[in-house]
């Protein structure tokens, strides 16, 4: 009951005009992001956060909530129509909704995409009004212990489940904490790594770091690169999909939407799910044979489950003040800048912002699902825009954002070092995920760390003593062993050859 009460209240902060207008621009570029291909929601995010931190909280979490979950609706366009994925987890669309658009049906490709991320977006966050505030509750007996455990299981996690090679992802992570370490120490007043520069001894900004490695990193990989887009030539029409459409896919829909709830609370999943979603559906249909040939479930269920898992990874963001995958870490960074820090607390600290939030997606999903059905001509003849137009705008943007945001040039500095280092990590394979994590929760888990040795009078014991903190240990040490063991048969191969 204090969740309805709470949704309905939320509602009320929502639904003003300042709030509507913030969600509008937020699903209308995160629709654009997820057409345009190599830019990706976490860009975008970048780039928009130095304008996000001279509003208010509330306005600025809503449009950047709706980047996030506004890119994967318009991530299926490209994948559709041009056999390019817009976003990262639009790739199992391209299977049978490319197939789809080459027979003819194109328009009911991207009407059930439209459609199935509405009612999977939707179901999702009403999960999202249950479940978060009950994980609330649970995380109020956690204690620091509990919460560095937690936060190492975190890492561990999207270490291992991202898409790079496990040992470059592991390397990222101590990188990350030492980034985090860059500035004044909280509890000694002592300068660590400032070389008596006055930019660090502020520490590093998470904005110029962010926005350095994924929007200026994506301009240097793009230029010179020439890209090559077919479009094709046939006329979109048919929407809305058949009765026969809807009764191939009312399951598919649910079962991704299930399985993508799952899969976004859990750290890492997310782009994991899509694959093991349309796995699902082609394991339990009666003709397997028919996917990649252009089917309508291939579609649907994949669709389902990216937008359900986009919107779930807010829950233990939100009720743990533990990011997911990196697009929570940056909401979390920006909550941080606004002085908020998500938790178990947030909801009765900022129940404005707790509900206002949840009851915004709402209103979201509705603004996307209008938005990209009468849209489509519109981002059909925005793919044509050639990129060196596009990524000059993008490098300004990034530039006037920065220096903006402190009136500071050792901001733009910082930001184009790590543009070369988030260039030379995608040249060699590195994943940038595990570092901004660490980057963000670094402070969290030193913090932890610290207050947890206080109350156990410097013994480490107190990690694995107590049940909770000690399964989280468990589980990571688990993740270490097992990614290790993987890795041993590829070293004695390579050594007998």
């Amino acid at each position: 009951m204090e969740s309805v009460q709470g949704l309905l209240s939320g509602f009320s902060v929502a639904l003003s005009l300042t709030n509507i207008l913030y969600c509008f621009c937020g699903c209308l570029l995160g629709t654009l992001v997820g057409v345009l291909p190599g830019l990706g929601p976490a860009a975008a995010i970048a780039l928009l956060f130095p304008t996000a931190m001279h509003i208010d909280p509330v306005g600025a979490v809503i449009m950047l909530a709706g980047i996030y979950y506004g890119a994967q609706y318009g991530g299926s366009t490209t994948s559709i129509l041009l056999n390019i994925p817009g976003e990262a987890t639009s790739v199992v669309t391209c299977m049978d909704g490319y197939q789809m658009a080459r027979k003819g049906r194109a328009g009911a490709a991207l009407g059930m995409s439209a459609f199935g991320s509405f009612i999977a977006g939707t179901i999702a966050t009403l999960g999202l009004v249950f479940f978060a505030p009950l994980l609330a509750n649970v995380a109020l007996k956690f204690g620091p212990p509990e919460f560095f455990s937690l936060t190492v299981m975190c890492m561990t996690m999207v270490t291992y489940l991202s898409r790079g090679s496990f040992i470059k992802g592991l390397m990222m992570v101590p990188l990350g904490l030492i980034l985090a370490s860059v500035g004044m120490d909280p509890h000694t007043g002592t300068f660590r790594f400032a070389y008596g520069t006055l930019t660090l001894r502020d520490g590093l900004g998470i904005v110029p770091i962010v926005m350095g490695l994924f929007g200026i990193s994506e301009v240097l990989l793009n230029v010179g690169t020439p890209v090559h887009r077919t479009f094709l030539k046939t006329r979109i029409k048919g929407l809305f999909p058949t009765l026969r459409d809807w009764k191939a896919s009312k399951w598919p829909i649910l079962r991704g939407t299930l399985l993508g709830f799952g899969a976004g609370v859990l750290p890492g999943l997310g782009l994991a799910s899509t694959f093991i979603s349309y796995g699902v559906e082609k394991r339990v249909s009666k003709h397997p044979e028919d996917f990649g040939t252009g089917i309508i479930e291939g579609v649907a269920a994949p669709e389902a489950c990216n937008n359900a898992a986009s919107q779930a990874s807010f829950i233990p963001m939100l009720s743990l003040g533990i990011p997911t995958n990196v697009i929570m870490a940056m909401m979390l960074g920006a909550l941080m800048v606004y002085g908020i820090t998500p938790g178990p607390l947030l909801l009765k600290e900022h129940p404005n912002l707790f509900w206002g939030l949840i009851s915004s997606m709402y209103i979201g999903n509705c603004m996307l699902l209008v938005l990209n059905l009468p849209l489509i001509p519109l981002w059909v003849q925005i793919l044509k825009i050639p990129y060196s137009y596009l990524f000059p705008s993008i490098l300004l943007f990034c530039v006037i954002g920065s220096y903006t945001l402190n009136n500071n040039i050792g901001d733009v500095i910082v930001m184009f070092v790590f543009g070369v280092v988030g260039y030379l990590m995608k040249r060699f394979d590195f994943e940038a995920a595990p570092l901004v994590l660490a980057l963000i929760l670094g402070p969290l888990l030193e913090d932890n760390l610290r207050q947890a040795l206080l109350i156990s009078r410097g013994s480490f014991t107190v990690f694995v003593t107590r049940p909770i903190s000690g399964a989280f240990i468990i589980v990571s040490v688990a993740i270490l062993v097992s990614s290790i063991l993987r890795l041993r048969p590829k070293v004695e191969v390579e050594e007998v050859t």
